[in-house]
Formats: structure tokens, sequence, C-alpha cells
């Protein structure tokens, strides 16, 4: 089939192994340029190497922009993904970026299935400074008060977080844990851990997109979470999976905004902003 002067909507996950994703992605696109595609889209539901979006020590690589660079090396000439680690990862790219957020997918879960009880004592928790915004914005959506833990990381070993105070009523609370994404879990658990120990009643578990680096699935099965609720912006093997994971489709957001994209409509206006 000939793809000359298409639109195209290069679809590509990136669980693992993640460059040999990123590879084929590369690899696919520029097929697409040299056979004379008028327009390519990577839909990349989880941005690679997102996390990297800044040198936090010296020596360190920023690898959200390198991937921004090869991408557009490769000939996209614009990228679509769902909540990016830092927004500030739209200015990598020379082109337009549509950032796409997952919270209206998770919100309608938490609306159809939250008890009129747990509604009454629900507590919107941010795991920590960084998400506070995202989490305010769920408080405000919910009608819920807002919690926050203060963690610190130990800059000496990898992914090793210590929750020292929680700022907020959480006890007798059905706490509701909003974050970006999982990776090995410590810090989510660490922060049901806190908030079980200062009395809340239930901890569930809200996120976008589950790296699951090991041991996160043994560790997120812990006795103080009730709930995982995730997207599956990363495919999950059944290995990774357990009974009180639930796991909601990203496509038909994608679908819509790949649809707005091609129809020059405004992918904005899915989020309430303007046309």
């Amino acid at each position: 089939m000939s793809i000359r002067g298409v639109d195209l909507f290069l679809i590509q996950t990136f669980g693992e192994p993640v460059n040999e994703w990123l590879m084929e992605t590369l690899i696919m696109i520029d097929a697409a340029k040299r056979a004379s595609a008028k327009r390519i889209t990577v839909v990349a539901p989880y941005y690679p190497y997102s996390r990297q979006d800044k040198k936090g020590r010296g020596r360190e690589p920023i690898s959200a922009r390198l991937v921004a660079d090869l991408l557009k090396t490769a000939g996209a000439d614009r990228v679509m993904s769902v909540d990016l680690h830092a927004a500030q990862i739209q200015g990598f790219f020379d082109g337009p970026v549509d950032h796409l957020f997952a919270k209206p997918v998770l919100l309608d879960y938490f609306e159809r299935t939250l008890s009129p009880a747990d509604r009454e004592i629900l507590t919107v928790v941010s795991p920590d400074m960084g998400r506070v915004r995202v989490a305010d914005t769920w408080s405000d959506s919910l009608g819920a008060p807002l919690a926050i833990i203060h963690k610190r990381r130990d800059p000496k070993v990898a992914n090793q977080v210590s929750v020292h105070e929680i700022v907020g009523a959480v006890d007798g609370r059905t706490c509701l844990l909003v974050d970006d994404m999982i990776d090995t879990g410590g810090t989510i658990v660490k922060a049901a851990q806190a908030l079980k120990a200062n009395g809340a009643h239930r901890v569930i578990v809200a996120a976008t997109h589950a790296i699951f680096s090991d041991p996160a699935s043994d560790r997120l099965q812990d006795s103080s979470i009730d709930e995982v609720v995730i997207t599956d912006t990363i495919p999950l093997t059944e290995s990774r999976r357990w009974d009180k994971l639930t796991i909601l489709p990203i496509a038909p957001l994608l679908a819509r905004a790949i649809h707005e994209v091609f129809e020059d409509g405004s992918v904005t206006s899915m989020f309430g902003g303007d046309a």
C-alpha cells in the first residue's frame, strides 16, 4: 500500500526493552519519510526516558532531549504523548507536541466506582512536592481536600525514599494517591505505609504509566495499598499483574486526539481548554 502524501500516525508503546522499541520507531519513521508521507505524527503513549529531563548532578545526560532530537532527525513532524513527566519536554521537540492527560480516564473510573461513603471521607494525596499541582487539580475535580507527603531521596542510593511528614488530615479518610508514573514502587509504597500509620481508612493508588521495574509488582501488593489503578500506556505481562490491579484502556483518548489532529480540530478542548 502506498503512503505517498498521507497523514501518517505511527503508534508505538515503549515498554521493555525500551531501546529496541525506540530504534524500531526511528526506522519506521525513516521508512515513512522516504516513502513520501506528507506528515508523520509519532503517537507515544509513554515518552521514553522522560524522567531524565534535566541534569540532577554533573556529567548526567538529558536523555529526554536526546529522544526528541532523534525523532526529529528521523523525520517526525509531530509528537503526541500522555502525561509527560515534565511539561518542559514539549520544548525539546522542534515542532508541535500534543500533550494529553489521562486524568479524565482515571477520574471517570473513580466517579463510577467510589461508594458514597468513600466519597464523603475522600482525601487526594500528593506523594511528593513535585506532584502537588496535579493532585490539586484532582482535589478540585473530586471536591475533596488535599494532603501532601514530604519525602527525601538519598542522593547516593538510586530510588531510595524516606517519608518525613504528612501535611493534611488523613486519619479515618479514604486516601487517593495520584502520580504520573510508578517505576520501582518505592515512593508509592512508603507513602501508603505512612498514610496507614497515620490512621488512613483506605489507600487507593492512581497513576498513568506503569513502568513497574522490578520489584514493583511485589512491592505494590503491600497490605497498606487497597487498590492500584493504572492505564495501559505501557503493556504489562501477566506476571506483573495481581488481583488488586485495575488497568484502564487509553485507546479511546488517543483515538479522539488523533481525530482532532487529523481534522485540524482542537486537542486542548478535550481537557476543558479553549478551542
